[in-house]
């Protein structure tokens, strides 16, 4: 069965998002990034079991296949940008009831009843899913018990204010699949569901 996981970026004090205009994340959408290569290879490593990728319907409309798919035609040769790459590669599933066809390419929309199209999806076959979206619709897929890896980049800022991922519950005891740091000052921290 194929693994649900998590990614995402956060602070120190476990904020994902805040209203303050301040960059705090060290890799925002964009070029520049303080991530440092040994950071940037494992991100890759992780990424290349990956088959399916998860999307808000936020995320999608954001600009986020658009975006990993221009880094991709603009960084071909670059080993870095190996994930974009899979990005392209890989099938997407954006959850909406609000969008009625997908306008990305290989990219499909399904319902947004979380359990029935997650599990589905788990039962089907080929490599793990990674999602990405904001912290409601992480904090709707933890409160289903639907997530099975966490990982956690945490960055080395403190916000004191925000979003969480854990506000709308379904927190459980987690168990600790490993941790790193890295120079960068990023720490990456994986977990699983406890039991």
């Amino acid at each position: 069965m194929k693994k649900l996981i998590l990614q995402m970026q956060m602070s120190v004090d476990g904020f994902v998002g805040a209203n303050a205009d301040q960059p705090w994340q060290l890799w925002e959408w964009g070029d520049a990034n303080g991530w440092d290569a040994e950071l940037k290879q494992d991100f890759n490593t992780v990424f290349a079991g990956i088959d399916t990728i998860l999307l808000s319907r936020k995320m999608a409309e954001e600009g986020y296949l658009t975006h990993w798919g221009n880094a991709a035609r603009k960084y071909p040769a670059d080993p870095f940008y190996a994930f974009a790459q899979r990005i392209v590669e890989a099938r997407k599933v954006v959850l909406s009831d609000k969008l009625e066809a997908s306008r990305w390419e290989r990219t499909i929309v399904a319902s947004s009843d979380l359990a029935r199209e997650v599990n589905a999806l788990k039962a089907g076959e080929g490599g793990d899913m990674a999602v990405f979206g904001g912290a409601g619709f992480a904090s709707a897929l933890i409160a289903a018990g639907l997530v099975d890896e966490f990982q956690l980049f945490v960055n080395p800022a403190v916000l004191g204010g925000g979003r969480r991922i854990f506000d709308q519950g379904g927190f459980r005891k987690l168990r600790l699949v490993g941790s790193k740091a890295y120079a960068s000052g990023m720490v990456v921290s994986r977990y699983a569901p406890a039991g």
